[in-house]
């Protein structure tokens, strides 16, 4: 009898995820896309290769090096820039672009980097904004962006 009881259980609670995740998939058919909210975006960012881009990227990194880490390594080229993703997690969500590079160090190494654009996340959303991490110079490695910048790719 207790076996029986047990295939029970797990029958009725596989059914119950089922019919979950077909009512989660069904909705997710109806996203209503970011740019068609009360408080549109227009998903209008500009592209990875974007001068103002790569200088943002290149100005918050010196900054960050020089009030964190008391560094004045700076990124002097870029190099192999493409787009990696465009918005990975869906319509609904705020418009992002993923990109990734190798940056020429002001002492004189080449490092991967991986950033983003995103829209309304500049000073008070006014504006895009850009995130970013320099693949071995994430020092605060358990607060930022983990082991080889995992959590700044999509």
């Amino acid at each position: 009898m207790r076996p029986f009881l047990v295939r029970l259980t797990l029958g009725l609670a596989l059914g119950v995820t089922a019919v979950g995740a077909a009512e989660a998939r069904s909705a997710r058919e109806d996203v209503e896309p970011a740019e068609e909210r009360v408080f549109p975006y227009d998903a209008q960012i500009p592209g990875c290769q974007d001068p103002d881009v790569l200088e943002k990227v290149a100005t918050n990194f010196a900054e960050k090096e020089a009030k964190f880490w008391n560094s004045s390594m700076t990124i002097i080229a870029f190099d192999r820039i493409e787009r990696t993703a465009w918005r990975p997690w869906g319509l609904d969500a705020i418009p992002r672009r993923f990109c990734s590079a190798v940056a020429t160090t002001s002492d004189g190494l080449h490092r991967k980097i991986d950033y983003s654009v995103r829209e309304s996340l500049g000073i008070i959303g006014s504006t895009w904004g850009v995130e970013f991490c320099v693949h071995g110079l994430d020092r605060n490695l358990a607060y930022a962006y983990a082991t080889a910048c995992r959590m700044a790719r999509p």
